[in-house]
């Protein structure tokens, strides 16, 4: 026999009933609260997410015990209520229990029309949505008519053999069981699965009485919100149409009244002033009470109010944060609340420019989202062509089948970059964040012909140089046209919440910086400090290039020291200006590591360019170029087995970094600078490296008169030296784990390349995550931790850190957080979120959440 569903598994929404979110529903639970505070709510039975199971396995529901408060003849509606109302549900069925002899009741008190087209409204409503019939054959005629509406009947009893059920209790069977089985659905679950929602997320239901919005007086729907949902500023704003039929009206404009009084036009305001004060204290109630900006919906009959709903307002990331700072600031939530009710990432969307959310767009090629933010500029294809369009004042957009480092200026000098290789990782996704440049790669289905200077989408359109494009690196999406934009939103909401935010994290928060630039964005985002300066990266601009480019190719000690002595003022100017802008604070300075072929150019003519330069003949230059060729250049002459085998590199920066701390002192700027000595793999190399460190100290001590102390700590980068940090960190007074190389290494995967097949990996489930997106805390994690522990071994005062791409992510800071690190440090741009991070991290230690 089939079980019944009963009493129990049913609930009359009342002040005192026992109700919870995690039972029926967040929908469900908010209609309680609001009945707690007198608000003139429907009568209401909600449904918990077992009967609503049950029900989608087939199980009988006890309508009588629904009906029962409803009366004779009712109008019902019935909508979902899950535990999160982002994560969707099915449609809301409204006027059930519409018949013919309700129909005539209608005829009579509403008039002919109005009634002829509720009931044909819901016929096709219940046709397609419960009976899954075809829309076509269920189409709304402009002028509603009994023919009409015969003819309606008709086909619903064409298509299902059977008349349209006349019985209130039939049409909420099948109501309830179609919602049910709707959610159990394998679309819906994909769907809210990928907004969040756990696999055994349940639905409850919620069976209301209608409220007519059609009577002699002030009648209709409403909407009423007393904050931006874009802004999150206060404000009421909103919509109300009179004379409307439940389903309609409220997506158009037509016939709208303004709710505040309004010079353009009638306002709900002056036509029912009573009820629109009514609205207002309730949103301020709701606002303390319910703790949250509200968005009421509302209906008039003849100027009585009824309260439909009230559900948190839909809101952009930068109205999240500017609404949060505001319950905190007048006492409504605590800063703490205000501090987890923001998502870290929707603090990366309010650094950028971004697409306004309602602009159309018009998208030509979909990549990787590898850096965020929006811009739009005309297609160039050269870092050459972008630096001429900078010089023109004109925005522009890189397109490039991958960037080297060679493209660096031709980045700065863009307003957007899109590469048609590459992961989230590669070199022109980990620039683009460090500059904040929004940045989309692995952009494989475009087709670039660098002749013809064009594009090809996948669509088969064709872009030319010069073309007007809108790179969204929030989204991977490469728009053609200008389509409108919203300016970042640095307010004061947004520092507020950070101040907050670092009165109660618990971990450091420094930035990558490559430059002055990079160190004085870092300080403007309140970093602590420079986790990692990479040296390499100061050479790529202007006529350092050149420099470099002369220093590969000197054949003599003579001629090496010649072009270091050229390059010493130039890093010594970097250093001072760097310090000078962190003051104080700490600065952790990578010595050189890029391979050398990274500053040579590619191509016959960057080779004749480079040759003309220096004055060498071409097969000479060409020569030269093959002897520094390596089959992995990664892992060849790089780090710190340049710095070994050419010392003389290394001592021109540890000179400029001791001569740039002697002048900063002289400014009153106490320092102690950090020399990070990268890609070690053994002990002896960090002491090799430290002795020549040591003594070109102790030759600027002698020299300037002036004392001073460094810091020289190991970038573990290699497996080996994770391995091996014990030893290692006897000669090290910090260790700071560069997890893309070590994660590169560890899973013996290119990073430039891996973009290649890593979506597949991921829908197959071979890795869960992009490992170099999310640090992966099972492999890479685990050489974290051992390295760690090895290196308090060796020495029980080592400082620990992480610097690489994944200083900014949250899995990575808890993890660091748990293993007793002192600081994570991660690209400018992304130093607020990880601050934010922090602090919700801990006040969840402390909540035990």
């Amino acid at each position: 026999m089939q079980k019944v569903i009963t009493l129990k598994d049913m609930c009359l929404v009342t002040k005192t009933a026992p109700m919870a979110a995690a039972v029926h529903g967040e929908r469900a639970k908010c209609l309680q609260r609001l009945i707690r505070l007198d608000m003139p709510v429907p009568m209401t039975v909600a449904m918990s997410f077992d009967a609503v199971r049950a029900i989608a396995a087939g199980q009988a529901t006890d309508l009588p015990q629904i009906l029962r408060h409803f009366g004779g003849k009712p109008l019902l509606s019935v909508r979902p209520s899950s535990m999160d109302p982002d994560w969707g549900g099915p449609v809301a069925i409204l006027n059930i229990g519409m018949n013919d002899a309700k129909h005539a009741d209608l005829c009579d008190t509403l008039g002919e029309d109005t009634a002829t087209r509720l009931y044909m409204r819901y016929i096709q409503t219940f046709a397609v949505e419960v009976a899954r019939l075809d829309p076509e054959e269920f189409y709304l005629p402009d002028q509603p008519s009994k023919d009409a509406l015969r003819a309606m009947l008709s086909n619903y009893e064409t298509e299902m053999d059977a008349e349209f059920p006349q019985d209130v209790g039939a049409q909420l069977t099948e109501v309830l069981r179609s919602m049910a089985r709707t959610w159990e659905g394998t679309t819906a679950r994909l769907l809210r699965q990928a907004k969040g929602a756990p696999p055994d997320a349940g639905l409850g239901l919620v069976v209301q009485e209608m409220a007519l919005a059609v009577g002699a007086g002030v009648s209709g729907s409403g909407v009423i919100q007393f904050a931006s949902g874009t802004t999150g500023t206060p404000e009421i704003n909103g919509r109300f149409v009179p004379q409307t039929l439940h389903g309609e009206g409220l997506r158009d404009s037509d016939g709208a009244l303004y709710l505040t009084r309004d010079p353009r036009g009638p306002s709900l305001e002056e036509h029912a002033p009573d009820a629109f004060a009514k609205l207002v204290e309730f949103g301020a109630l709701g606002r303390i009470r319910l703790r949250e900006e509200m968005e009421i919906k509302f209906i008039l009959l003849d100027g009585q109010l009824t309260i439909l709903d009230a559900v948190r307002i839909q809101r952009s990331n930068r109205a999240a944060v500017r609404i949060a700072v505001d319950l905190a600031s007048t006492g409504v939530i605590t800063k703490e609340d205000a501090i987890l009710r923001v998502q870290p990432a929707a603090l990366s969307e309010l650094l950028h420019r971004q697409v306004d959310r309602s602009a159309k767009r018009d998208v030509f090629v979909r990549g990787i989202a590898a850096s965020p933010g929006a811009a739009s500029g005309r297609l160039v294809f050269t870092a050459n062509e972008a630096q001429a369009s900078a010089a023109r004042s004109e925005a522009c957009v890189l397109v490039r089948r991958e960037t080297t480092p060679e493209d660096i200026r031709g980045m700065h000098a863009a307003v957007a970059v899109v590469t048609l290789r590459g992961g989230i990782t590669s070199h022109a996704a980990v620039i683009g964040r460090g500059i904040g440049l929004p940045c989309i790669v692995g952009a494989s289905d475009l087709d670039l012909d660098e002749r013809k200077r064009t594009i090809i989408g996948p669509d088969g359109r064709t872009l030319k140089a010069g073309d007007m494009v809108t790179v969204d690196g929030s989204t991977g999406q490469v728009l053609v046209g200008e389509p409108a934009m919203l300016e970042a939103a640095l307010d004061e909401a947004f520092q507020t919440l950070l101040s907050w935010a670092d009165d109660v994290r618990d971990i450091g928060i420094r930035a990558n910086a490559d430059t002055p630039a990079d160190a004085q964005t870092a300080r403007n985002f309140a970093a602590e400090g420079i986790g990692l300066v990479r040296t390499e990266h100061m050479f790529f601009h202007g006529e350092r290039v050149d420099l470099m480019r002369e220093m590969i190719f000197a054949e003599t000690p003579i001629a090496l020291a010649a072009v270091l002595e050229r390059l010493l003022p130039l890093q010594r100017a970097d250093f001072s200006e760097i310090f000078q802008i962190m003051q104080d604070q700490p600065v952790c300075i990578r010595l050189f590591d890029a391979p050398l072929h990274e500053f040579l150019p590619a191509g016959k003519q960057g080779m004749r360019d480079l040759a003309e330069v220096l004055n060498v003949p071409l097969a000479q230059m060409t020569a030269r170029v093959d002897d520094l060729s390596e089959y992995n250049p990664m892992l060849g002459m790089r780090g710190v087995r340049l710095g070994i085998t050419v010392p003389e590199i290394y001592d021109m920066q540890a000179r400029a970094i001791f001569e740039a701390t002697v002048a900063s002192s002289a400014k009153g700027i106490v320092l102690v600078p950090e020399i990070m000595i990268p890609l070690v793999s053994a002990k002896r190399e960090v002491e090799l490296v430290q002795s020549r460190l040591d003594a070109v100290a102790a030759a600027v001590r002698a020299e300037s008169g002036v004392d001073f102390e460094y810091r020289l700590g190991v970038m573990v980068e290699t497996p080996r030296a994770a391995l091996r940090a014990e030893d290692i960190a006897e000669h090290a007074a910090f260790l700071s784990f560069g997890t893309n190389d070590l994660t590169q290494m560890t899973y013996g995967l290119s990073r430039d390349d891996a973009g290649k097949f890593m979506s597949d990996y991921v829908k197959l489930r071979v890795y869960p995550e992009d490992p170099f997106h999310t640090l992966d805390l099972d492999g890479v994690g685990e050489l974290l931790q051992l390295g760690a522990d090895r290196g308090r071994k060796g020495r029980p005062d080592v400082t620990l850190s992480i610097c690489g791409e994944h200083g900014g992510d949250t899995a990575a800071i808890a993890f660091c957080r748990t293993h007793g690190f002192d600081y994570v440090s991660c690209s400018p741009f992304r130093v607020p979120v990880a601050r934010l991070s922090a602090a919700q991290l801990a006040l969840k230690d402390k909540l035990g959440t």
